[in-house]
């Protein structure tokens, strides 16, 4: 291997009889190179938005979350629940009531995703639902521009939901649904509802929706927060401990579980932003297949003179074959550096500032090793897979003939 690879070195830094070869050559380099660099760069910044994603909804999600395996509500009691609170891998432990109601503002109406949640969960997250005696709420933004819900205004939000007994008198029907009203505090990018029908998400205090439901010591679902500096080893023996507690009856969800439609979703667009960009580093490859193929021709009194010298057709094709690859792994390599120290600027420094009004003034980005080594690998065989099409052992012999 080493004879193939040192002629097929001396051919690539060569000078050519044909400056077009060498100018081709370099084209092709350079264009792997600006592929390999827009790889990492891209990539990285979509982790840079993903991550952002994830913060924010971090504010308002749990680590982990236990809801019921049938039915909708539970009462959190018994020796599993008792190991919970207890655990010291549980940083807070909040109590949630979720279910839809029907809200109206100013004459506008929805049914929306209400979340009742107790104090824990407003003193993890910051959020404010109360002031004195008043109840607030922090509702979705889509919801508020729907609806026209402004935390300056006066004006309460009214709810109502109907008698889980069914009771419903025919005279008058109204009397059968439990109201609440409250306020708006603030408005928040909130997590879209998966549930059919509802148009937005808002926060109450567990004692509206208690009102609401009439729910007295039953719970929606269980969220938990890790504590603090909890490592990924910890994390993971506390949540099959606590599956095993729990056992059948319960399902505890990650934070890819509660949200699995927009995790799929990102990884989704993040696979098909790779493949899109591989597509066009295949386009630029392309001229590496053009540059092999007058390399070829051009040597051809170089094969004859190898054929003369003992080498056969297989030493003949590993040479035009490691000199089209080492052109696209000299781009990659070049790629790889350019990128990386790009990403790495952009990430410590921003150097790119964001354009209008954002949660954040620069690009943001993350550099990730899969990423770098994926982009690496991708390049490489493509590389590889054009080298092979013009150095193919069928067209050596025909030059010999």
């Amino acid at each position: 291997m080493r004879l193939p690879l040192y002629i097929a070195g001396r051919y690539l830094f060569a000078r050519k009889s044909h400056n077009v070869i060498n100018i081709i050559s370099a084209i092709s380099a350079a264009g792997m190179a600006l592929g390999t660099a827009a790889l990492i760069l891209v990539l990285s910044v979509f982790n840079g938005f993903n991550g952002i994603i994830e913060q924010n909804m971090a504010s308002v999600e749990a680590d982990l979350r236990i809801v019921p395996a049938e039915g909708k509500v539970f009462v959190p009691e018994g020796p599993a629940f008792d190991w919970l609170y207890d655990a010291p891998e549980a940083g807070s432990i909040s109590s949630i009531i979720s279910d839809k109601i029907f809200i109206s503002y100013e004459g506008r109406q929805s049914v929306v995703n209400a979340k009742g949640v107790d104090e824990v969960y407003a003193e993890e997250t910051g959020l404010q639902l109360k002031r004195e005696e008043v109840n607030l709420a922090v509702v979705g933004k889509d919801l508020a521009w729907k609806l026209g819900i402004n935390p300056k205004f006066l004006s309460p939000i009214q709810a109502w939901y109907p008698d889980r007994t069914g009771n419903i008198s025919p005279s008058n029907p109204a009397a059968s649904l439990h109201t609440a009203e409250f306020y708006a505090s603030s408005l928040m990018d909130l997590p879209h509802t998966s549930e059919a029908g509802a148009e937005g998400t808002i926060i109450l205090p567990i004692s509206v929706m208690r009102s609401l439901t009439g729910y007295s010591e039953e719970v929606s679902s269980v969220e938990i927060r890790y504590a603090d500096g909890l490592g990924k080893k910890h994390v993971k023996r506390f949540c099959r401990n606590l599956r095993q507690q729990l056992g059948q009856e319960y399902i505890v969800q990650d934070r890819y579980m509660q949200d699995e439609a927009l995790y799929k979703m990102m990884r989704y667009e993040k696979a098909a932003i790779f493949l899109i960009l591989i597509f066009i580093v295949v386009i630029i490859a392309l001229n590496i297949f053009g540059s092999l193929s007058m390399l070829i021709i051009e040597k051809e009194e170089d094969i004859a003179t190898l054929r003369a010298m003992g080498a056969d057709d297989a030493l003949i094709h590993r040479i035009f074959v490691l000199e089209g690859w080492l052109i696209s792994l000299l781009g990659m390599v070049i790629g790889v550096v350019l990128g990386v120290g790009l990403a790495l600027l952009q990430q410590h420094f921003g150097l790119v500032k964001m354009p209008g009004n954002f949660v954040v003034d620069a690009y943001p980005v993350v550099l990730k090793l899969t990423d770098v080594l994926f982009s690496a690998i991708g390049v490489a065989l493509i590389g590889l897979v054009v080298a092979l099409a013009p150095a193919s052992k069928s067209k050596l012999k025909q030059l010999s003939i």
